[in-house]
């Protein structure tokens, strides 16, 4: 597995961003059955960074809290049988990897979140990652219905890997 971080706001954190990451990108991969080794990108960016690529790519000009690039259009929630068909698309040349595609994490969304919610700046960013990884195989929230699944299986992500509120 190839995950690209890349933090632009040179930050510290009080813990390990690079393994958590990997730890909730795995987690996720392994709850959705993704039959392949995959690629992910992640980058830690400001407020006014994310508000700029929310407004480029969204057309909503204000800031939020985390983007997800897919790089391939699911038909189903993590139904990766269509992927066969788009190999040339959808795995990386040199690799053979799956590349999922990019998630764009606000750090300083996430610190706003995590001290309104009440919990740890790390339970927020694995729960970024998490959300924007569903995203990334095709879930969506969009009707109450998707909205339920989406929580459930984050949340079921982070409490397999010991990230509670």
């Amino acid at each position: 597995m190839t995950i690209q971080i890349e933090n632009e706001q040179g930050l510290s954190f009080d813990f390990d961003y690079e393994a958590v990451a990997r730890q909730v990108i795995e987690q996720v991969l392994d709850m959705e059955q993704c039959p392949y080794e995959a690629e992910v990108s992640v980058t830690l960016t400001g407020s006014q960074e994310i508000r700029r690529l929310n407004r480029e790519f969204r057309q909503i000009d204000r800031e939020t809290d985390v983007l997800s690039f897919p790089m391939a259009a699911f038909p189903a929630p993590a139904d990766y049988r269509f992927l066969e068909e788009e190999t040339a698309d959808c795995f990386h040349p040199e690799t053979g990897e799956l590349m999922l595609g990019d998630i764009v994490i606000s750090v300083e969304k996430a610190k706003e979140q995590a001290e309104a919610y009440g919990h740890a700046l790390k339970r927020e960013y694995a729960f970024l990652i998490a959300h924007s990884m569903l995203h990334l195989l095709g879930y969506d929230h969009m009707v109450p219905q998707e909205v339920a699944v989406m929580e459930e299986k984050q949340e079921a992500a982070l409490t397999a890997l010991g990230i509670t509120r």
